[in-house]
């Protein structure tokens, strides 16, 4: 089975280097646009709708690098107390039962996220927020790729917790440098 998890939690990982690095233009982007307001009276057409798609972005490379590394929320002291069999038995009803169905439905059903991208595309959309007024479907596209990563990610989650339910041990994650 790790053939099958250990490329997924590269690309998961790779995509958390990605969203960790988006914060990068996004701070320089808001320093820039609070200078340019303070200062020299000259706020950005620009600077709104780049901190919401950069931040949409990062949020959504790094839902599955979250997964990846056993940080979403959950009832910790419930769950902690249980054995590491039980606790695999509840992740794998989780995951397989709630994350990967909605996960799926949300982006493959109708209206979901890849006909919300293809919309978008089609009919060159446009944000509408502010005089920049940019199309819309690259940052939509994020949404696509975030939700795919997550249930890519959630696959090798079930994957570690039949491992577990097997007597076989399974590493922590190992959380970027």
């Amino acid at each position: 089975m790790w053939m099958i998890i250990r490329p997924i939690e590269v690309i998961t990982k790779a995509f958390g280097y990605i969203g960790a690095w988006i914060v990068a233009p996004l701070m320089c982007a808001m320093v820039y646009e609070v200078f340019a307001r303070k200062f020299f009276d000259a706020p950005t057409f620009w600077a709104y709708e780049i901190s919401y798609m950069l931040m949409g972005a990062s949020f959504m490379f790094g839902i599955a690098y979250t997964l990846q590394m056993r940080r979403h929320i959950r009832v910790d002291f419930l769950y902690d107390n249980v054995s590491p069999r039980v606790q695999a038995l509840i992740d794998l009803v989780g995951f397989a039962g709630l994350v990967i169905p909605c996960t799926i439905l949300l982006v493959f059903v109708d209206n979901g996220l890849i006909h919300y991208v293809q919309y978008a595309y089609e009919n060159n959309e446009l944000s509408g927020e502010s005089a920049w007024n940019p199309v819309v479907w690259p940052f939509r596209v994020t949404f696509v790729i975030g939700m795919l990563l997550l249930l890519i990610q959630a696959v090798a989650e079930v994957l570690k917790c039949i491992m577990v339910l097997m007597g076989q041990e399974v590493p922590a994650p190992e959380a970027m440098d």
